[in-house]
């Protein structure tokens, strides 16, 4: 395993039945940390995922949680889910960030104002709380990006591979940018040309996993072992050193999620 000095990932599914239950997750998690990583956040998508996150930042004194609502099941909830979203994120310091929140219109059969009534929602509670968003965004840019621009949240849109245009959008919001293995993929030139021309304080690394490993292991199961892939593609999509982009995007995560 590759050294894992100054990686944080910003963005982690370790509930994930990839990794095999609990047990087995932590075990992994575990040896990340024996490896250096710095830390990780579990972004949750509903209830369940949100009590895993909790209890995996109790038990790992570098791992971090997040509470939210994913717009896939946005149907399945209502205003009063998001005010027991506020109760969870009370219940612990370790809770850095509401997410992951935000709009996909890729499937048939999703309901659009029931997306927008649930992102809207969780935007207004994180700023009432001073946390900063995870957003997720899935054809539904024109929306996402209204909410954005008029509630005007800290944090982060993750998985990012738009465009260049669009990115400058999401970074003049005050925005930061979450790059995953797709970045290291060889059709990913949108996101090698927003890494390569957005300022450096605003850019993160994420695994997303157990989703998009990037190459060498692209198809496998990812993990935060597997960041320094992107970080070296990073570095060499901006013309700098290896650990100029790891200790850049550590101090970065820091910075937007409050980690001391």
């Amino acid at each position: 395993m590759k050294d894992l000095k100054n990686i944080f990932d910003t963005h982690s599914h370790y509930d994930a039945e990839q990794f095999g239950g609990q047990k087995s997750a932590y075990a992994l998690i575990g040896s990340l940390f024996e490896n250096g990583l710095a830390g990780l956040i579990h972004a949750s998508t509903d209830f369940e995922s949100l009590k895993f996150g909790l209890r995996l930042s109790e038990d790992f004194p570098r791992a971090y949680a997040s509470v939210g609502l994913h717009p896939e099941y946005a149907s399945s909830f209502g205003p009063e889910d998001v005010d027991k979203l506020r109760g969870y994120a009370a219940s612990s310091k370790k809770v850095v960030a509401v997410g992951e929140i935000g709009l996909d219109y890729h499937y048939e059969g999703y309901d659009r104002g029931a997306q927008i009534s649930l992102f809207r929602g969780q935007v207004e509670l994180a700023n009432s709380l001073g946390l900063p968003v995870i957003v997720h965004c899935r054809n539904a840019t024109e929306d996402c990006l209204e909410i954005l621009k008029e509630l005007r949240p800290r944090g982060v849109m993750h998985c990012f591979s738009g465009s260049w245009e669009t990115a400058k959008e999401i970074l003049n919001v005050g925005m930061y940018l979450g790059f995953t293995g797709v970045l290291t993929f060889k059709n990913a030139k949108k996101a090698v040309e927003t890494v390569k021309n957005m300022p450096a304080d605003r850019l993160l690394l994420e695994t997303d996993c157990p989703y998009m490993a990037p190459e060498p292991h692209r198809g496998e199961i990812s993990h935060s072992g597997l960041i320094p892939y992107i970080a070296e593609r990073a570095a060499q999509i901006r013309g700098v050193d290896y650990d100029e982009i790891a200790f850049q995007t550590l101090k970065n995560a820091e910075e937007l999620f409050n980690i001391k």
